[in-house]
């Protein structure tokens, strides 16, 4: 029998690593966590696109954009003839853009900016890590530091933009020391900070334009882009009514009297032209030089590296004063001007009659006795002659006639109440008592000058007003305005302030000062070869202010018939032969009017004898 054949199943063993196989949770989370983290970048690229973009594309402008400042030119200071007085030329800011420059070059460029420009190695490393956008280095740096400043740069491979210069202008003054009190002088950052630059600064600065174009990583420009350019609008011109050569010599006599007469406290002097108001010259001494305002002068020097930074500080600015308008003083006996136009204008004198006042040597007055300046008694006088014999006790009965209520109308009426209104900064005013307060005493002094303060501009003014047909003009300074841009220019027209006096009581008063000169106390004041008036004025110190010594003043006025000229004088406690206004005083304001006279080509009387003899002789023939 056959046997069946068997089937076989054949059996195959799987020998696949089910471990390797991925689960299906597993990879369910991981295309879930994939599918989160695109949806994240999603919501990112959306915040920075929509959110901060704005942000970031301000940024990214930044980086490609260059923005250059130009800077506007300050307008120049003229004098009345053309001259310059104040200019501005072009300069460079050193600039330091500390977060472009390397930690491994800090060093390098501390020590080349130190040796280049003469800085502190540690105060320039400061400036290098310091958290600032940008530092300004140096101002004003000169053309031969910023041309080895910019080869040092290129050969040492500074990262471009880590220092750069931009260009702006600074500020010089050819003739240093003249009219430095009254032109003032600017900052590093071309700012006024005194005087004429300070009080004009809004016109003289100007404003400033800038370029903003697009440049690549290597500071090129890139194409197709577009360029900003705002040009500078430059500062105005200004011309004064100053002349530099009447300021020449008036700063030249007036040096020189302070210097004989070992004046503690400097002297002033100002010419004006009583017609208009113009300041011919205006003069503070000690001066200082505007190329180097911050340099004490000789007269402040003493000590100085001993001195606290509050010491010099007020020293400095009492050097930068303009005391003709910023300091007030006694001004004695010149103002017995004042109180004669007063009594003449309201017809309570006469000025030619005899005996109208007597002069015992003192003035008993509230039980006080007021001395006169003279201890030999001066007895019966007329008006002119106690004006000529500048006679205390005389004008105290004056004084009295008049009453203090009358005497206040006519200092609100001259301005003495108020600022003159000189376009000059720190300009200061009269201080009188309240009228309430004026008793006898007050009365008396004030009648020959003492016991209150005025400006020598306000007492200038005054006398200029009396001469001037009794008209009182605004004192002016600046006598145009020119637009550099476009050329226009623009003056600035005198000012009539009110008439004070009649022209009768004017050449009257001319007339007492003409006699004044020729005389009386002034004599030391006349002019060869022209008819000049004046008074003398000398005042002492309240027994409170003792320090401040005696001031010996002047005015002077020329020629007397058809007036041009009116100079005031004024030495501050003079420590030399004498401290008498006619002795010192008169001298400076003679010597004033012999070179400036002339100067003005106003004739002498041998020019005006030639002349007519010249013309008799023609006629002859």
């Amino acid at each position: 029998m056959k046997k069946k054949k068997e089937n076989k199943i054949l059996e195959f063993k799987n020998n696949l690593n089910i471990a390797n196989t991925v689960p299906t949770v597993k990879l369910k989370i991981v295309l879930i966590a994939v599918f989160l983290l695109l949806i994240l970048l999603l919501i990112r690229i959306a915040f920075l696109q929509f959110i901060d973009g704005k942000t970031l594309k301000q940024k990214a402008y930044s980086q490609l954009s260059y923005t250059q400042t130009i800077s506007a030119k300050r307008g120049s200071i003229y004098d009345s003839t053309g001259t310059v007085l104040a200019t501005s030329y072009k300069a460079d800011n050193v600039i330091i853009v500390p977060s472009k420059v390397s930690n491994d070059k800090k060093q390098l460029v501390a020590s080349a900016l130190g040796n280049i420009f003469g800085l502190d190695y540690n105060q320039v490393l400061d400036v290098l890590n310091s958290s600032e956008s940008k530092i300004t280095l140096v101002k004003n740096a000169s053309k031969d530091k910023v041309d080895e400043l910019e080869k040092w740069i290129k050969d040492n491979e500074i990262t471009y933009g880590a220092i750069y210069t931009e260009e702006t202008t600074a500020r010089y003054y050819p003739y240093s020391n003249l009219a430095s009190n009254v032109i003032g002088f600017c900052g590093t950052d071309s700012q006024g900070l005194s005087g004429i630059e300070y009080s004009w600064d809004s016109l003289l600065t100007g404003t400033s334009g800038k370029s903003v174009s697009s440049k690549d990583a290597s500071q090129s420009q890139i194409p197709n882009t577009e360029e900003t350019y705002i040009p500078a609008e430059n500062g105005y011109d200004l011309t004064l009514t100053i002349d530099v050569n009447i300021q020449s010599i008036v700063e030249k006599y007036l040096k020189q009297s302070v210097e004989e007469n070992d004046c503690n406290r400097g002297g002033t002097a100002i010419v004006m032209d009583p017609s208009t108001g113009d300041i011919l010259a205006m003069a503070s001494y000690p001066d200082y030089d505007l190329n180097s305002p911050f340099t004490p002068n000789t007269y402040i020097s003493e000590n100085w590296d001993r001195l606290t930074s509050s010491e010099k500080s007020n020293l400095l600015q009492k050097m930068w004063n303009n005391k003709c308008i910023t300091d007030t003083y006694e001004p004695g006996s010149v103002f017995k001007t004042i109180t004669a136009a007063v009594a003449l204008e309201e017809n309570i004198v006469k000025v030619d009659v005899p005996n109208q006042f007597y002069c015992s040597g003192v003035e008993v007055v509230a039980d006080r006795n007021i001395k006169c300046w003279r201890t030999n008694p001066h007895g019966s006088q007329s008006l002119r002659d106690a004006y000529n014999n500048s006679c205390n006790p005389a004008f105290m009965q004056l004084g009295k006639m008049v009453g203090s209520t009358l005497l206040y109308k006519y200092y609100d009426a001259f301005g003495f109440f108020e600022k003159t209104g000189i376009s000059l900064s720190g300009e200061s005013s009269g201080i009188f008592f309240d009228l309430d307060d004026v008793g006898p005493v007050q009365l008396a002094t004030m009648s020959f000058g003492q016991r209150f303060t005025i400006t020598p501009l306000q007492m200038i003014s005054s006398i200029s007003a009396i001469v001037n047909n009794g008209v009182l003009m605004q004192p002016r300074i600046v006598k145009s305005i020119k637009n550099t841009d476009t050329g226009e220019i623009t003056s600035i027209s005198t000012t009539e302030i009110r008439q004070v006096v009649s022209k009768e009581t004017s050449e009257t008063i001319k007339s007492m000062m003409q006699s004044e000169v020729e005389v009386g106390t002034g004599k030391k004041g006349l002019v060869a070869g022209y008819t000049v008036g004046g008074k003398t004025g000398t005042s002492e110190p309240s027994q409170s202010n003792t320090e401040e010594g005696f001031v010996a003043s002047f005015v002077g006025i020329g020629p007397v018939e058809n007036t041009k000229l009116v100079i005031l004088v004024c030495l501050y406690d003079p420590q030399g032969k004498s401290h008498q206004g006619g002795q010192i005083a008169a001298p400076v304001v003679s010597n004033i009017f012999s070179e400036v006279l002339p100067y003005l080509g106003i004739s002498s009387n041998a020019d005006k004898s030639t002349e007519k003899n010249t013309t008799s002789d023609n006629n002859l023939y």
